[in-house]
C-alpha cells in the first residue's frame, strides 16, 4: 500500500495523457492530494521512464473537474484550441439566484458544455433535473451543449461543436 501521492505519481508515469490528467483531477477533486503535494511529484519521478510526459500532465491538472468525462471533454477542447475559460461555471440571475452550474464554460459567448455521464445523469430524476436546469439557463441566454463519453472518442467532434455554438452566439 502506498500513499495517494505516491500512487498518483506512479500511475501518471504509466498511462497516456487523458487517463493521467483524469487521475490527477480526481485526486485533487477528492482531496486525496493537494496542489502543494502535486509540486512534489517532479522530484518523486525524476529519472524514471515516462517522467518527461508525466511532468507535462501536472500542468493540466484541475481539481474542479468532477469526473473523468469532464476531464476528457476539457482536454478535447484544449486540443481543439477552444479551451473553456472556466470549469463549474455558476450562472446566476440578476437577483443572485443560482440558475445552474455548467461543467465547462465560455463566458463571453455564453456557452456551457455539460459532460453527461451515465452514473450522474442516468436516472429519470436526474434527467428531469437536468432539463429544468437547462431550461433556466437557455431562458437566461446561454447555449447548452451536452457531451457523452462516446463524443470524447472523436478528437474533432467536441471542439467543432463548441466552435459552431460560438458562431451562432456571434450572430445574436
Amino acid at each position: 500500500m502506498t500513499s495517494p501521492l505516491r500512487t498518483v505519481s506512479d500511475v501518471i508515469l504509466r498511462v497516456d495523457r487523458y487517463p493521467a490528467v483524469s487521475v490527477l483531477d480526481s485526486a485533487l477533486n477528492q482531496g486525496r492530494v493537494t496542489r502543494a503535494q502535486l509540486a512534489q511529484i517532479p522530484g518523486l519521478i525524476r529519472g524514471r521512464r515516462g517522467a518527461v510526459a508525466a511532468r507535462s500532465y501536472l500542468a493540466e491538472a484541475d481539481g474542479r473537474a468532477q469526473s473523468p468525462l469532464e476531464t476528457r471533454s476539457r482536454l478535447r477542447c484544449v486540443d481543439g484550441r477552444v479551451p473553456p475559460d472556466t470549469l463549474q461555471l455558476e450562472v446566476r440571475d440578476d437577483d443572485g439566484y443560482l440558475l445552474g452550474v455548467g461543467d465547462l464554460g465560455w463566458r463571453a459567448p455564453r456557452v456551457i458544455a455539460e459532460a453527461d455521464g451515465r452514473d450522474a445523469h442516468g436516472t429519470a430524476e436526474a434527467a428531469f433535473a437536468d432539463r429544468r436546469r437547462q431550461n433556466r439557463l437557455v431562458n437566461a441566454g446561454w447555449t447548452i451543449l451536452r457531451f457523452t463519453w462516446q463524443d470524447t472518442l472523436s478528437p474533432d467532434y467536441i471542439p467543432y461543436t463548441v466552435r459552431q455554438a460560438f458562431t451562432i452566439a456571434d450572430r445574436r
